[in-house]
């Protein structure tokens, strides 16, 4: 019994080290990689201007977030820009795709267009779209837009038209009506896919704002890189690439947030805690059944 007892600690316990003895090498490559980098740097071995080395780029960073604070506006100015473009293009794309999924007819004509959308560089429409939008936060949120559209359609739509054919023989057995089909096992079942989608789309959102703050802005972490690079502080444009880095990484952390919460039925751990809570939720609002 205590044998058995102990087996799932031992368990735990040995993933914890594992993982900690991977941090730990990962730690160690990272500060040796950096480190010989400055020596080089320090030495002489490289050009600031064209390599420049930790020192100076932490020398921009601390300059950037705690002494002038400028990367502030334009950090805030990209993100929105991203983020409303996004939720622009994943609504659109998600709402077509749905309506495809439901008319054979509209999904025959809509889905050559989505692959011509698909298919086009963002950076070639740049110029048509700045036109258009004008030179503001609208040109932007609108690439942003069409750039990741794609992907929450294509996911949306092959989810929805999959077939689950135990469970549509359930349903129809049933009785169960369009609404309750498409609610209770159609869209779950497609739950897994989209949210994938909205992955590849919120980096999609992130790229096409920053493409199109550099063709033009006047506010932006892509546009400050740019003067930082006009002006040979490339130090400063290294410092402006480690902050948008740690805007997409902030990003796709939220997107994984979402996919753990979400998708819970997808991980052993996560459905058995959710199964849990629910459990004792119905026990509280039902009571305790004899047996």
């Amino acid at each position: 019994m205590t044998t058995t007892s102990l087996e799932p600690e031992n368990n735990v316990n040995k993933r914890y080290v594992k993982a900690l003895r991977s941090s730990v090498k990962h730690i160690v490559t990272f500060a040796l990689i950096i480190g010989l980098w400055e020596i080089l740097g320090q030495n002489g071995q490289l050009n600031k201007y064209i390599l420049p080395w930790p020192s100076l780029i932490w020398a921009q960073l601390v300059d950037l977030f705690f002494i002038s604070g400028k990367i502030y506006y334009h950090f805030y100015t990209t993100l929105a820009e991203a983020t409303i473009g996004f939720f622009i293009g994943i609504t659109i794309g998600i709402s077509l795709a749905v309506s495809a999924a439901f008319s054979p007819v509209f999904r025959r004509y809509i889905a050559p267009y989505a692959v011509i959308f698909s298919v086009t560089p963002g950076i070639a429409v740049t110029p048509m779209i700045i036109a258009w939008f004008g030179f503001g936060w609208s040109s932007k949120i609108a690439l942003a837009a069409l750039v990741c559209f794609f992907p929450p359609f294509v996911n949306t739509l092959t989810a929805l038209t999959r077939t689950d054919e135990d469970g549509s023989d359930l349903f129809r057995s049933m009785g169960a009506s369009k609404r309750d089909y498409f609610w209770k096992l159609q869209f779950p079942n497609a739950i897994p896919m989209i949210v994938a989608g909205l992955k590849l789309a919120l980096t999609g959102a992130l790229l096409g704002t920053i493409v199109a703050e550099f063709v033009s802005a006047t506010a932006g972490v892509g546009i400050l890189m740019q003067r930082f690079a006009f002006k040979l502080q490339i130090d400063g444009s290294f410092a402006t690439l480690l902050t948008m880095a740690a805007m997409g990484l902030m990003l796709f952390t939220i997107m994984e947030i979402l996919d753990y919460r979400v998708v819970f039925w997808k991980r052993d751990s996560r459905l058995n805690s959710v199964s849990r809570k629910r459990a004792a939720k119905w026990r509280r609002d039902h009571g305790n059944i004899p047996m």
